[in-house]
């Protein structure tokens, strides 16, 4: 029933749309509620109870009772949660049973309906399927009763007295509020606006574009395609070796993009507010509304709903008119008045009901589009109250009340959290209020920056200032960059807190805004902190720089626990009274005691250790690598502290060193024991038989793998850049405590193999191991009490040792990734998110460049690294240009930096303003037409005497100076970006997403001569950027880590039911739009496609594809994943033309991103290739697949197995085509390089041989044809030459195999029960399963030589594959009678679609 498949897709959403509850209030009232485009105002204002209960999980399918989170516990379980999510069971799962039944509801007007129910739903979810039903859309006040009794919306329906089976709902009209009469017409303003693209162009309300229903189409073009049917001609900017790169095509034009219109005018009258006597009968508000049909109405809101009165423009009277039409809802009012409205308002929810509703519901952050039409800016008095109306508070949900961030985030932090419930609920309402506060933040600092908002000290000049001491003086530098840095390293600070999560320590909301050059950071305000003077408020830490040093034991208490898991080494410092004073943070840190009593910590930006390659000191023991790098080096700033992932990285790598060493030395001991114990036994003549056995073997010589290990124990522990995985780390320390509890006591060797095992490591102790780092240890001004001790030394060197890590383990290993094609970033953003997973910062960017410039194999790699450099300099100018610049010559301003940017006009002159707007006449320009544009007095003018070789000449100079590279050619630009081959639209796309620019979308000429580039018209609109720290959803996050490890496991049906835990338990705390769903969508629709499930496959992904578009953006490299995934699913449904679409799409995507030059490209052009071939278009086939072997000849090398796949698919469409010539020398080369790394002897050589073969008697039988016709002259006729296109299984099974996906017999998946003969052999074939999935780990080429055997089961996994790719045959089924008896033809497969020609 659509009624029902309708209330699943919305039921997470949990809506609340009801707050009459008479209870009382609750202290963070309308913040927890998920928001909906039906409703942007109506939240709960019940009890905290009632709300707890709305948050509840309805659809959960499993709890699972939680450990203890108490302090003394949190660090270990964050330590081993990953590892026990991985080793849980699904056996541990407590299903809750959950009664499906069915309902009849009533709403009035209209017949009623049936609707399937849980009992675990609650009546709000009910409330939320009527909100968006097409004939009870409009209705907003009213509830749900029983038998008369109204039900309580945030209640259970399973704890609903006397509802089952069958029983009757009544929707019943309420009397309308105030309030909710204006929520009433928010909503039907809201409604009339659905079809409306102009708010998620604008970036307004969590609205965001998608288009995919737009790229494929309408239900028709998803049934399935007829091959002679299909349109598979590409766009020409589609093709390999395009130059062209069109930005139009980014956002496809929607058909009737907007619906039909409905009304002309929709506001609130003059004659608003009631007078005094008007509201004793009950009048609310007024309304003037004029009709599409041209009629005028003022519409009185009553309690008893709306009506037309008698007023008009000049006069007031509020008595009825005599066709009043009294609704309870304004619409059905509009629609008695007006016939056009009710037709066309219709038609509009009909529209509406069709789009999906992942395409409605609004994202947890604003997703910007840096791209956007011209769109029309109609009248919509609506919008203009709310954009004039006071929301500086944005408490639109809650008129008059003004929102306590710190109450609501310091609540939502304190809920408990034993149990799965409770944590599932602080996680949501952490989330809920974080995004909203996200969302405040950001429309704050654009009221800051424009000077909508006055400063609390408006007599004083408004300046950022930063107090850093140098390092040569006293005095303060006062520097804008400093600034930008602390905001980043306190927000790094206040997220490591954060995630620390030390019960009773508190941090302040924070969120960092970019806007207009601006960096403004946003923070809760600590209750009674502007109420005392800073030297009152701060209990613990300095506000001096170290010259005042407090604490208190309660603060000690717990910065122990937080300084426990933020590895900070707790250090005693000397005040300027010295005395010692032990801390457990920075010095800078400041701990202050609210009003509320809660103790909150801030000033967090060196909660990590200094960076010592950019803190240059004498006599500081680095390297010889390291100062052969170039470094130590000076930093423009001293506040270059190492990142979180880095530190984390550096103490695994240690502590694997540490167990290494340990356990060679533990087994050699034990060795020398064993020894010791066998001479002692050969002296004894009363020794045991098996003891006898076991000497035997050593005394020959034999060395058990115990042995193997200790013989070179000490060289493998000190092989510093091995791989380090949580797998390694726990086998080696469970062989640690494995000798270590062993019966022949080692006694005090013990101890000193502990000691020089924490030696070896650099551990702080002796006794054990112990690494963390004293934050002070290079901040000037400090004095430790300890400073000049071998502690101390210590203490320094393990900081230099961590930074030592980053350059010779952590950068050398994301190039190794790289060139491995483990990992291939594709933009900016991917490369940063790389780089900090592996705690590399930004500032190393330069140091990568020098490294990879001349690997063969990374030029695109070399490519990007280029053009990040370039964007990350043009970023910082950029700020200095735009800082300062006043509100009427922002575009112009903006539009000058981009034309001196990128446009290869020799000199752009900047636009000048308009002349109204300054005041000038026609006159007074002609005076002045040789001055310079005139601007406000305190305005910045350095943009306009900007030229494009001044700007480029800084970019060299800020690249060189900041990032330590550098930049040939800028003089000449053009020739550089030629030289380096960087796309300007690339450097447009990555400039504009940084900077928040929007740009009107249309083609530009990037290297005109004549005229410059962009003009003013072009720049639509600047938007804010928030950062800020990411709420995890941890329990939902452990599941998915479960299901992941089933999935390495080949434990299908267990990963898919895990995943969708994850999915439900994700969902709940983040809502139905976030991208880590996305995520586990798209893993559940491969696992769907493997279980072959097409159809759910499709509509996950689907699910995914959108997701991904409205959170990551249109042009994310995420989002290209995501087509590629669906296009392949499409496909495999025979839906072959949405495929071609959505691989076309991608392409142009990744095109336009980076260029075709990139690893990527080789499987994008392999699976359009494919898609062609099987559709019998053999020379656009040819053409993508030439492609794809280019790229990886370039980037995987000639003699690559990646590029003998290449050889043999080309080769593949060739013989298809009858040019057998050319396919014998495709399949050559992929003969030459299967023998150079298999030999001769190997399958996949032989079968290349045979291919070999083949083609060469069908190449020598053509040309005998040939000569033949030639010879007999004009009357001969040529025999029909047979060659069969491939079937299209043959091609989905190709496919597969260069996704990653493999095909296996059915007879290996599921043995028959009680068939003990064939038992045995299945488990051998398990075993060899498990062994070939560790060869598909270990050589990723597997799935580029891997072949397919045509005629086998459709029943695909991603097991049973050798190491080259291919199937065992042991696993294979046995040949029909009918094949075994065909010559065998070693193309078959490609020529032929019937397996009995085999």
């Amino acid at each position: 029933m659509e009624v029902d498949q309708k209330h699943i897709e919305l039921k997470d959403m949990n809506v609340i749309t009801d707050d009459r509850d008479k209870k009382g209030q609750c202290p963070f009232a309308g913040t927890i509620g998920d928001k909906c485009e039906m409703e942007n105002v109506m939240k709960a204002n019940g009890h905290l109870e009632d709300l707890k209960k709305s948050l509840l999980i309805n659809e959960m399918s499993a709890l699972v009772n939680g450990e203890s989170t108490s302090p003394e516990s949190k660090d270990k379980d964050v330590k081993e949660k990953v590892e026990d999510a991985a080793k849980s069971n699904v056996e541990d799962v407590v299903v809750i049973p959950e009664t499906m039944f069915t309902i009849k509801i009533s709403p009035p007007g209209t017949d009623a309906f049936d609707l399937q129910v849980s009992s675990s739903e609650l009546v709000q979810e009910i409330h939320q399927v009527l909100m968006d039903r097409e004939d009870t859309c409009h209705r907003t006040c009213f509830t749900l009763q029983l038998e008369g009794v109204i039900l309580d919306n945030f209640a259970e329906l399973k704890t609903v007295e006397g509802l089952k089976e069958g029983c009757v709902l009544k929707v019943v009209e309420e009397p309308y509020t105030v309030r909710e009469a204006r929520i009433h017409v928010r909503h039907v303003r809201d409604l009339i606006k659905s079809l409306d693209s102009s708010d998620a162009y604008n970036g307004v309300d969590c609205q965001s574009m998608t288009f995919i229903n737009t790229i494929i189409g309408d239900e028709e073009s998803r049934k399935g395609s007829n091959v002679e049917a299909v349109d598979c001609t590409p766009p020409s900017y589609i093709m390999p070796k395009s130059k062209e790169r069109p930005l139009v095509p980014l956002l496809p034009s929607k058909v009737e993009n907007k619906g039909p219109p409905c009304m002309k005018m929709v506001t609130m009258s003059g004659w608003n507010p009631p007078p005094g006597p008007r509201k004793l009968h009950g009048d609310l508000l007024y309304l003037y509304v004029v009709t599409v049909d041209g009629g005028a109405y003022h519409i009185t809101a009553s309690t008893r709903g709306f009506y037309v009165n008698q007023s008009t423009l000049d006069v007031f009277n509020p008595k009825p008119s005599e066709l009043k039409h009294l609704s309870h809802s304004l619409v059905e009012l509009l629609g008695k008045l007006s016939p056009t409205f009710r037709k066309n308002f219709a038609q509009l929810l009909k529209k509406r009901s069709q789009r999906h509703p992942f395409e409605r519901v609004p994202t947890p952050f604003q997703t910007f589009s840096w791209l956007a039409p011209s769109t029309e800016h109609s009248v919509d008095t609506i919008r203009a109250e709310d954009a004039f109306s006071s929301r500086l508070g944005y408490e639109e949900h809650i008129p008059g009340q003004t929102r306590d961030w710190n109450e609501e985030t310091m609540t939502t932090r304190e809920l408990p959290r034993k149990q799965l419930p409770e944590r599932l609920l602080r996680e949501r309402a952490i989330f809920k209020v974080h995004s909203d506060f996200v969302m405040a933040a950001a429309r704050g600092a654009v009221a800051v920056i424009d000077g909508n908002v006055m400063a609390i000290n408006p007599g004083e000049e408004s300046k950022f200032l930063l107090k850093i001491i140098t390092e040569n003086s006293n005095s303060e530098v006062l520097t804008k960059l400093l600034l930008v840095n602390f905001q980043n390293n306190d927000l790094h600070g206040v997220k490591a807190y954060c995630n620390a999560d030390v019960e009773g320590l508190y941090t302040l909301g924070t969120v960092v805004v970019d806007y207009r050059g601006y960096r403004i950071t946003a923070q809760s305000i600590i209750p009674g902190i502007l109420e005392r003077e800073q030297e009152e408020s701060v209990i613990y830490g300095s506000i001096d720089f170290g010259k005042t040093v407090v604490s208190s034991e309660k603060y000690t208490e717990l910065l122990t626990k937080s300084a426990q898991h933020l590895k900070v080494l707790p250090h005693k410092v000397i005040n300027s009274q010295e005395d010692e004073v032990e801390i457990y943070s920075s010095i800078e840190c400041k701990g202050i005691r609210g009003n509320d009593g809660r103790h909150y910590i801030l000033d967090l930006l060196r909660t990590f250790p200094t960076d010592a390659n950019f803190w240059p000191v004498e006599n500081d023991n680095f390297p010889e690598d390291v100062k052969a790098l170039g470094f130590p080096r000076a930093h423009r700033h001293k506040l270059c502290r190492l990142r979180p992932e880095l530190v984390e990285s550096f103490i695994e790598h240690r502590y694997m060193m540490f167990i290494r060493y340990a356990a060679s030395l533990l087994m050699q001991e034990q060795q020398k024991n064993q020894t010791n114990n066998k001479e002692k036994e050969d002296q004894n003549e009363q020794t045991e038989s098996k003891t006898e056995k076991k000497e035997e073997g050593q005394v020959n010589g034999e060395c058990t793998p115990q042995q193997m290990t200790v013989e070179n124990g000490e060289q493998n522990a000190m092989k510093a850049d091995l791989p380090i995985t949580k797998d390694t780390i726990l086998e080696q320390e469970n062989t640690l405590k494995t000798l270590a509890a062993t019966k022949d006591t080692i006694g005090e060797n013990h101890k000193d193999i502990i000691k020089k095992a924490a030696q070896f490591a650099g551990s702080l102790s002796n006794t054990e191991f112990d690494i963390r780092f004293n934050p002070d240890i290079y901040s000037d001004g400090v004095l430790h009490a300890h400073q000049g001790t071998e502690q101390f030394e210590k203490e320094r060197k393990i900081i230099i040792d961590a930074a030592h890590f980053l350059l010779g383990i952590q950068i050398p290993t994301f190039v190794r990734e790289c060139q491995e094609h483990t990992i291939a970033p594709l933009d900016g953003a991917t490369l940063t998110e790389m780089l900090h997973q592996r705690g590399i910062n930004m500032r190393y960017l330069g140091s990568i460049a020098d490294i990879v410039k001349n690997a063969a194999l990374l030029t695109y790699l070399y490519k990007l690294l280029i053009s990040e450099l370039i964007t990350r300099a043009a970023k910082h100018l950029y700020k200095t240009y735009m800082q300062g610049v006043g509100m009427v010559n922002l575009a112009a301003a903006k539009t000058q930096f981009l034309n001196c940017y990128l446009s290869s006009f020799a000199n752009p002159v900047p636009a000048k303003t308009d002349e109204e707007m300054n005041g000038h006449g026609k006159k007074k320009n002609k005076k002045k037409k040789n001055r310079a544009i005139p601007t406000i007095a305190y305005d910045n003018n350095a943009w306009t005497n900007l030229t494009p070789s001044d700007l480029w000449a800084n970019i060299k100079t800020e690249i060189k100076e900041y990032f330590h590279f550098e930049l040939e050619g800028c003089e000449d630009r053009d020739a550089m970006l030629q030289n380096h081959q960087i796309q300007k639209v690339t450097l447009l796309r990555e400039f504009s997403r940084r900077m928040g620019l929007q740009l009107l979308i249309r083609e530009y000429v990037f290297d005109g001569k004549q005229k410059a580039t962009f003009t003013e018209d072009d720049i639509l609109n600047v938007f804010p950027l928030p950062k800020h720290i990411n709420p995890v959803a941890s329990d939902a996050y452990n599941f998915y880590q479960s299901g992941q490890a089933r999935i390495q496991q080949g434990l299908y049906h267990d990963a898919t039911e895990l995943i969708q835990e994850s999915l439900n338990l994700f969902t709940n705390v983040y809502g139905p739009m976030h991208s880590e769903i996305g995520t586990c969508m798209r893993t559940l629709a491969k696992l769907h496609y493997i279980n072959a499930e097409i159809p759910e496959a499709l509509d996950m992904q689907e699910k995914a594809v959108m997701i991904s578009e409205r959170c990551n953006g249109l042009d994310h490299p995420t989002t290209m994943t995501e087509y590629m995934h669906l296009a392949l699913y499409c496909f495999a449904s025979n839906q072959v033309t949405n495929a071609l679409k959505l691989m076309y799409r991608a392409r142009y995507l990744a095109m336009l991103v980076f260029g075709e030059d990139h690893p990527e490209f080789s499987q994008i052009d392999s699976n359009i290739g494919l898609v062609l071939h099987a559709v019998g278009e053999y020379d656009l086939s040819i053409k993508f697949l030439q492609s794809a072997l280019c790229n990886s000849i370039l980037f995987h090398g000639a003699s690559s197995l990646k590029a003998a796949l290449g050889y043999h698919l080309l080769a593949r469409v060739q013989s298809c085509k009858g040019n057998f010539r050319g396919a014998l020398k495709n399949e050559k080369g992929a003969y030459q390089i299967y023998k150079q790394h298999y030999g001769e002897t190997h399958e996949k050589t032989k079968e290349s041989s045979e291919c070999l073969r083949y083609l060469t008697h069908q190449a020598v039988t053509l040309q005998k044809t040939m000569n033949e016709i030639k010879k007999a002259g004009p009357r001969a006729a040529m025999q029909p030459f047979n060659i069969t296109p491939p079937s299209f299984a043959s091609v989905l099974e190709t496919i597969d195999m260069i996704n990653g996906i493999f095909r296996i017999p059915f007879t290996v998946r599921a043995v028959p029960k009680g068939a003990t003969a064939k038992n045995n052999q299945t488990e051998n074939q398990k075993e060899k399963q498990t062994e070939n999935v560790e060869k598909v780990k270990e050589k990723t080429e597997v799935k580029e030589t891997s072949e397919v055997k045509e005629g086998e089961d459709n029943a695909t996994v991603e097991d049973n594959v050798k190491e080259d790719g291919s199937l065992d045959k042991e696993d294979e089924e046995p040949s029909s009678p009918a094949s075994s008896g065909s010559p065998a033809s070693p193309i078959s497969d490609i020529v032929s679609d019937d397996s009995a020609t085999r």
